[in-house]
């Protein structure tokens, strides 16, 4: 795919939807950062249905660690492996407030070194709370990337990689949210929706016939 037509994708995608956004209710940098944790391997909704009861009494690395392990599970055990999610929060809470000053840090390895933190979480609380030009690439973007042929990769840095290098830097701040609204609701992995796509003409996905 040449430079002008990723270009006339983002333009379009743009004009469908000029102010994108991630789709967790979150009104601070901590917030969003609990909201990111407890959304692997969980759906948005699932999760703000939890966050909704929790940020109203606890919303600050202090309030989090004094429900406990135990009390955060009451407010998030409708999500999947709210267990294991429950450790790490408070885990993650007591180093933000020992290390950071009960701040989220603005550095990839600080994020990266809170438990369950990873890659992908880093990059979105990077992109979408600090406006770093990161790229936070989940089932949704790794699956568009590729079916397009926007940006290619046999892994989600490889294709992390190649958007951060191909995408047109004017879009870049927002490629992301688009990308993720794209695959979410248009690119669906088992059967995409070619004929209602606004990008249609541009992807170069093989089997798009079959979907017209």
């Amino acid at each position: 795919m040449n430079k002008e037509k990723r270009t006339e994708i983002f333009t379009r995608l743009r004009a469908d939807n000029p102010n994108p956004t991630t789709e967790l209710n979150y009104s601070s940098p901590f917030e969003l950062l609990i909201a990111v944790i407890l959304s692997a391997q969980a759906t948005d909704v699932g999760v703000n249905k939890a966050t909704d009861k929790l940020f109203p009494v606890a919303n600050t690395p202090e309030s989090i660690l004094a429900l406990g392990v135990d009390g955060l599970k009451e407010y998030i055990k409708t999500i999947g492996l709210f267990n294991s999610k429950a450790e790490n929060v408070i885990k993650t809470c007591r180093i933000l407030i020992e290390k950071h000053n009960s701040v989220v840090p603005e550095k990839r390895e600080d994020l990266e070194a809170l438990p369950g933190v990873g890659r992908k979480t880093a990059n979105v609380v990077l992109n979408t709370a600090f406006g770093h030009m990161a790229m936070a690439v989940d089932t949704h973007i790794f699956r568009v990337s590729n079916r397009t042929g926007i940006a290619p990769g046999k892994n989600v840095l490889e294709v992390e990689k190649r958007l951060l290098r191909l995408v047109p830097k004017e879009f870049l701040l927002d490629a992301h949210h688009w990308l993720i609204l794209h695959g979410r609701y248009t690119c669906v992995a088992r059967k995409p929706k070619c004929g209602a796509c606004i990008i249609e003409d541009l992807c170069e996905f093989k089997q798009k016939r079959d979907y017209l």
